[in-house]
């Protein structure tokens, strides 16, 4: 099985990226499953219910997100209704939506994934995402040994300490948030596929999804500047996961990053 991790898609120039790019990627690597992280896909802060199913359209199987998920206050009720699209499984109970699903693939394959989100300079004050996934594997495992995590997460620390800590228990952990995509990616020793961040589906001439002008402006007078979402040179950032269909072990890890120009 072949497995497509995508790192956070920002912005117009993230969503134009995905639906040009995604048909060349699903052909070229003959994927059976895609994970999007898609967080900052609306104006590169939060994902509204049309968009979600622009890109559940577009071949999307399962859509997690992150801190910004309660950035647009119309995505409550879809979440509620939307069984793959997930917010943090580590919210609060009661907490609206869901932070993990089991879904069936084309070729009839069962897959979970979970999203968690990390406590280590985040905004929230969330459960422990360590004890939260080893208890949500555990329900996953009754029926499905592929299990795909996003580490939803600031530091690389804390990102790396869940690849090892969750080795040989998921088929793959992918850390997403920073927007930069690390060329750490590997199997581990007990067969779990690891990467500390996929990186960013958007516009790679930026900060970090940003225009840049206006971000260097702020560093150089240190007052407030209205950010603004780039536009220039759009990518799809991600990897895929090669995955033993029967262990749910990963075989093989590879770095995805494609530019439309």
């Amino acid at each position: 099985m072949n497995i497509l991790c995508i790192g956070d898609v920002v912005g117009k120039a993230g969503r134009k990226a995905l639906t040009e790019l995604l048909p060349q990627l699903q052909e070229e690597y003959a994927l059976d499953a895609i994970i999007a992280n898609a967080e900052n896909s609306a104006g590169g802060s939060g994902i509204t219910p049309r968009i979600a199913n622009q890109f559940f359209r577009l071949g999307c199987t399962v859509i997690t997100l992150g801190d910004h998920v309660w950035d647009r206050q119309e995505l409550v009720e879809y979440l509620k209704e939307r069984k793959a699209i997930l917010r943090p499984a580590n919210y609060p109970s009661g907490t609206p939506g869901k932070g993990w699903c089991v879904v069936e693939t084309a070729n009839g394959s069962k897959i979970g994934v979970i999203n968690l989100l990390g406590r280590v300079f985040m905004r929230y004050n969330v459960n422990c995402p360590f004890k939260t996934a080893e208890d949500v594997i555990k329900e996953i495992k009754k029926v499905t040994n592929i299990i795909v995590v996003d580490m939803h997460a600031e530091t690389t620390s804390e990102k790396v300490a869940m690849g090892w800590f969750l080795d040989g228990k998921a088929s793959a952990i992918f850390g997403t948030h920073t927007h930069i995509q690390t060329a750490d990616e590997k199997v581990l020793p007990k067969g779990t596929a690891y990467i500390t961040d996929v990186g960013m589906t958007g516009p790679y001439d930026s900060v970090i999804g940003q225009n840049k002008e206006k971000i260097i402006k702020r560093f150089l007078t240190s007052m407030p500047t209205r950010f603004e979402v780039a536009k220039e040179n759009p990518v799809v950032h991600g990897v895929v996961v090669e995955i033993d269909d029967i262990t749910g072990l990963a075989k093989k890890i590879s770095r995805v990053q494609r530019s439309l120009l």
